[in-house]
């Protein structure tokens, strides 16, 4: 049965977030609220959860998944990037945006694209995310919440528990977020190519 953590959107209990963490410091995953919609989240260097995570979604190992940081000092430790590059990361975090960046070797492989060694990597605009992240101690891996054969992530955290109580270990209620997902700029192209539009606005980046 998944726990339920009911926390406010803007002061978030650190006794609740504490829990949270715990249950991913376990192995857990969990259903989290983000700047953009719903998000599963695991620990970076958890296999099984990281496996857990890609079978409720129903994705292969070449779909991506995203690294989500407090802030771009953190984004440093996982992504190679260049002067340009971190230019258009600063106007677009914390933002609704994922950024494809090269990964670097602090990134397991099992999680990055297999053949192009890429990482989305992602600073939300989201208090509860960032404070879970800060009691965490480090990024975690995430994954927008969309069941396969939808179209449509999950955006109600009573639903979320009810379909997959079984399958994770919790879910972060912070009321409603946006039911649009991240956009999505691939930075390893030049000029960058956006490979998904969504919440955040291209033309922040002046693209």
């Amino acid at each position: 049965m998944a726990q339920y953590f009911s926390v406010h959107p803007a002061n978030p209990q650190p006794r609740l977030l504490k829990q949270a963490a715990g249950l991913l410091q376990q192995g857990g995953v969990l259903a989290v609220p983000t700047d953009s919609s719903y998000a599963l989240v695991c620990q970076l260097d958890d296999k099984a959860a990281v496996d857990t995570l890609r079978r409720i979604r129903g994705l292969d190992d070449k779909q991506l998944l995203s690294l989500i940081c407090r802030d771009l000092s953190e984004l440093s430790n996982y992504a190679r990037v260049d002067n340009a590059q971190y230019r258009l990361l600063k106007l677009g975090t914390p933002g609704p945006f994922t950024f494809v960046l090269e990964a670097s070797k602090e990134v397991p492989r099992r999680v990055s694209h297999p053949q192009r060694k890429t990482i989305g990597l992602r600073v939300p605009e989201h208090q509860v995310l960032l404070d879970l992240i800060e009691t965490h101690g480090a990024p975690l891996l995430a994954t927008t919440l969309i069941l396969p054969g939808e179209t449509e992530p999950l955006n109600d955290p009573e639903t979320i528990r009810d379909q997959l109580e079984r399958q994770i270990a919790g879910v972060i209620d912070a009321g409603a977020c946006p039911l649009e997902p991240t956009t999505v700029v691939d930075l390893t192209d030049s000029p960058p190519e956006i490979l998904r539009r969504g919440r955040g606005d291209p033309a922040i980046l002046g693209l």
